[in-house]
């Protein structure tokens, strides 16, 4: 009974830029993320034949509660008037595609004030796994659970070499123990989502701390120790983001108590009628990519 967990975001602009902006509806709507969608769905879903799978959107790409912790949270992506920056040609594709999933009956689910990430890690530990975790973001790697069989399907590499992130995966990557990745990242930081992490500690110093403690306040309270565990500059550098570290935990950490709505999440059976797909199939000129979703939900 295997749930996919899809971080839809990190799809789409993973399709829009892997997609040629040429691809065009008659109309001449750019169609290229819409396409790159369904065909990595569609992959994705014959490659892992999930029983259950839930479409993950932003609420809120910059949640208050975690810019009212850090002002500078994913400002480095803001346009001149304090909008998110999106590229043109994706913007009206957006909402095409989400009417598409929505007559394919794929579950879309996103929560005011939360991020996919957050949808996400409520799910991951409130419904059974198996759990496939789709998404190129690696900061969802702090909710890989060998015993729950939580893994990720990290596309950094494309589909066709994606790697099946479990906590050995993360272990042979970072040298660190796998389930301390949360550990490792706040303090290493983000500079995609503007998180500076303990300023002065860079990946290398990220591991020492991580290999030798289970928590931040663990590492912080060694360093004012003066724990022979850190080098003096990893424990001046710990004690002097003190106030970074207060604040990093809650930052970093996806939420795990998300209200999420009671829907079905199974896999959407074959309706009635396929009109509306098709409609949209001709509308918009997705040709094959339709064909491919109706081919890997086995309708």
């Amino acid at each position: 009974m295997t749930l996919m967990l899809i971080d839809s975001a990190s799809l789409w602009y993973r399709a829009y830029y892997g997609m040629p902006d040429t691809l065009l509806a008659p109309d001449g709507t750019p169609v290229n993320a819409i396409r790159g969608y369904l065909d990595m769905t569609a992959r994705l879903i014959s490659l892992y034949r999930p029983n259950r799978i839930v479409a993950c959107l932003e609420g809120d790409w910059r949640p208050t509660w975690r810019v009212e912790l850090f002002p500078a949270y994913k400002a480095n992506r803001l346009d001149p008037e304090g909008e998110e920056e999106e590229p043109d040609l994706l913007t009206p594709q957006i909402p095409i595609l989400l009417d598409l999933l929505d007559a394919f009956g794929i579950p879309l689910v996103g929560v005011d004030d939360y991020e996919a990430d957050d949808i996400i890690a409520s799910f991951s530990v409130t419904e059974p796994g198996p759990t496939r975790i789709i998404t190129g973001d690696r900061d969802l790697f702090q909710l890989v659970d060998d015993k729950r069989d939580v893994s990720v399907v990290y596309l950094a590499k494309g589909i066709t070499n994606h790697d099946l992130v479990n906590i050995k995966w993360i272990a042979d990557r970072y040298e660190i123990p796998g389930e301390r990745y949360a550990l490792f990242a706040m303090i290493r930081g983000d500079a995609s989502d503007g998180l500076p992490g303990v300023r002065g500690i860079g990946e290398k110093g990220a591991a020492v701390i991580a290999n030798a403690f289970t928590s931040i306040e663990e590492a912080l309270a060694a360093a004012h120790a003066g724990d022979d565990r850190l080098t003096p500059n990893l424990r001046k550098k710990l004690i002097e983001g003190s106030d970074y570290i207060a604040i990093a935990p809650k930052l970093v950490h996806c939420a795990l108590d998300v209200a999420l709505p009671k829907i079905d999440t199974s896999m959407p059976s074959r309706p009635k009628s396929l009109d509306e797909i098709y409609q949209y199939q001709k509308d918009y000129g997705l040709g094959a990519s339709v064909d491919r979703m109706i081919s890997a939900l086995q309708w």
